[in-house]
């Protein structure tokens, strides 16, 4: 079909049946018309598509900073094409401020609560359509999460990724500032250097750029189709965002003229694409997770298993930080998201799925830019970097319901050593700057699942501290809490069920023997875990009040996705 074909078939947007008609149609309805005339809104502008534009902008960090100026491109776009935009302000949580501190459990709780107060916004105000901007670390999966969950004409735009600093002429990010926190515990660099390199990491705005979980989580918000191929890539300074926003104002209204939803894009086969990409570039086992969550909201049933199965099949061909050597930057230089599905679509790794844009995602493949020739950092599935993805499925008696190791960065899948157990992570990393983990222990961080934690916090400043200290693949790390996507070495993490509700990993006790292979898919011990059952009270809740306590009554397992919602 012609795309004036296309502009014919599609229904004028006078003709589109809309839901804020239920707000500011007939007379009964005047009050809220005159609230509207309040704002500044005219009686043309009441009466077109009301389309909300919803943004995590906050300046704690550089991970969300532009994304209220990038709201008013949005807003442009949306006038452009016929529509009134409609904004909204929600929270962020700030993973990398709040890491190693009692704020990280308020980050994955920001998931939920970002994902509901769109609902509530959005719904409250019977909005017609809706654009969400989104940086790290917990609103992406928030944003798809609304999306799925209300079902209305939809896009989604990450921010972008932030620049890299250098330090002695070499790229560092985030990352390598955590790593130098555990290099001057152990006395390997002074004060003066772990000062500089705080300082020159995080040049401005934008989020981590490794392929952390923002950087991974932008890439599966395109595999799902809920953003067009390649606007993700673009890095958060770069001119090009700016227009990139106003084509998803822009793109709003077409969706909504068209009847194109998000759940009508949210298939089976988008959350293979997507799990087969988070496998291809070694990104952030928080995908798991996030991509259950999100499988939840969209109706699409999707488990922990399945994860297994595009990480065995998909090869790492990304060289792409922790495990690799390049950040977003240069990713995006070698072609971006685009350049990663076209390796997997020639491999037969991927799907063809619709996508927000109107097109396929072949198409949209197609009419990308050709991947740079000389570019060293997707490569062909045939000259792969590893042969499988970046993380495994395990089970065992020490996590009956599954759990997941990462790969990334590791040469062996196999450990075996003896438990060092931590009731909660400040512990763990005192342990470690004071010099007491050795080579050979299995640390074991235990009562920081979704509820004992609550929230499930990130273990990125042990990981990275033992990584300091030349550790990073000399012990191996268990926990019911999470990993940042920098986290790498060999580590363990949503060990299901968790240790607040019984699982066995409450049982272990210091000295315990424990097996991780991820060869034969499993986590054990030969501890009789069972005869220590009898003895084992449940620990008293962490947090009594508030929006945590009532997270620790809500929220499921981490192996469906540590969901709240029904």
């Amino acid at each position: 079909m012609s795309g004036a074909d296309e502009t014919r078939a599609k229904p004028a947007l006078s003709a589109v049946v809309l839901r804020s008609d239920a707000i500011k149609s007939g007379p009964d309805r005047a009050p809220a018309r005159a609230m509207l005339y309040a704002t500044g809104l005219d009686r043309a502008a009441i009466a077109k598509p009301l389309v909300a534009v919803v943004h995590t902008w906050s300046n704690i960090s550089p991970c969300n900073l532009n994304l209220r100026e990038l709201a008013n491109d949005v807003a442009d776009g949306i006038r452009a094409a016929g529509g009134t935009p409609i904004e909204f302000n929600t929270i962020a949580v700030t993973d990398g401020i709040a890491m190693g501190t009692p704020g990280m459990r308020a980050s994955l709780v920001s998931r939920e609560l970002i994902a509901d107060s769109i609902e509530l916004a959005v719904d409250g105000h019977c909005l017609d359509a809706m654009v969400v901007l989104c940086g790290c670390d917990k609103t992406i999966p928030a944003a798809a999460m609304a999306l799925a969950r209300l079902d209305i004409p939809g896009v989604a735009l990450y921010g972008g990724s932030i620049a890299h600093g250098t330090l002695d002429g070499t790229p560092i990010t985030l990352q390598q500032v955590f790593e130098a926190v555990g290099a001057h515990g152990a006395g390997r660099i002074d004060d003066g250097r772990l000062c500089a390199v705080e300082q020159r990491a995080c040049p401005g705005a934008g989020a981590c750029g490794g392929q952390f979980t923002a950087n991974t989580m932008a890439m599966v918000l395109t595999a799902l189709g809920l953003t067009p191929l390649g606007l993700n890539d673009i890095a958060a300074t770069d001119p090009a965002k700016r227009a990139a926003a106003r084509h998803c104002g822009e793109l709003v209204l077409d969706c909504l003229r068209s009847g194109r939803r998000p759940r009508q894009l949210l298939s089976p086969a988008a959350f293979r694409n997507a799990m087969r990409i988070v496998a291809a570039t070694a990104g952030s086992t928080n995908a798991v997770l996030h991509l259950l969550a999100i499988a939840h909201e969209a109706g699409v049933a999707l488990t922990i298993e399945d994860f297994e199965d595009a990480a065995a099949r998909t090869p790492v061909i990304a060289d792409l930080m922790p495990g690799g050597r390049y950040t977003a930057i240069e990713m995006t230089a070698a072609g971006g998201m685009a350049a990663v599905a076209r390796e997997l679509r020639a491999a037969g790794l991927i799907e063809d799925a619709p996508t927000v844009s109107g097109r396929s995602l072949f198409e949209e493949i197609d009419a990308a830019p050709p991947t740079p020739c000389d570019q060293p950092v997707v490569h062909p599935v045939a000259r792969a970097l590893k042969p499988r993805g970046g993380y495994s499925i395990l089970y065992g008696n020490l996590s009956p319901e599954g759990c997941i190791l990462k790969l990334a960065g590791l040469d062996s899948g196999h450990f075996e050593g003896t438990a060092r157990v931590f009731e909660s992570e400040e512990d763990c990393f005192a342990a470690v700057q004071a010099g007491r983990i050795v080579p050979g222990d299995v640390v074991v961080i235990r009562n920081e699942g979704p509820a004992g934690g609550p929230g499930m916090r990130e273990m990125l400043a042990v990981t990275a501290a033992l990584v300091g200290r030349g550790l990073g693949h000399q012990v191996a790390l268990m926990t019911d809490g999470r990993f940042s996507g920098a986290s790498y070495g060999f580590v363990v993490g949503h060990v299901a069920p968790e240790a607040a509700r019984g699982g066995p990993i409450a049982l272990l006790r210091d000295g315990d023997r424990i097996v991780i292979d991820a060869t034969r898919r499993v986590i054990e011990t030969d501890a009789d875990l069972e005869a220590r059952r009898r003895d084992w009270t449940p620990p008293a809740p962490k947090v009594t009040r508030g929006a945590l306590a009532k997270y620790a009554r809500l929220v499921g397992s981490a192996a469906l996705g540590a969901v709240t919602s029904a």
